[in-house]
């Protein structure tokens, strides 16, 4: 089973991994980082193929999966 690690610290919240994810494994959460940003969660770990489109994605590299 395929697992995506978040590094909350280095997201800045701009959900370019959630609509990269066609399985909908991560959305934006309510908690707010250090930064100020709301950042990624995880909402549907059982779901995540492991297909790494949401880590290609990210601009901060905040994002590992793995598989």
């Amino acid at each position: 089973m395929a697992r995506v690690d978040i590094e909350i610290e280095r997201c800045k919240g701009c959900a370019l991994c959630v609509d990269a994810c066609s399985e909908q494994v991560l959305k934006i959460g309510k908690e707010i980082n250090l930064s100020g940003y709301q950042y990624v969660i995880v909402a549907n770990p059982d779901d995540c193929t492991g297909c790494c489109r949401c880590a290609e994605m990210c601009p901060d590299v905040a994002l590992a999966v793995w598989r």
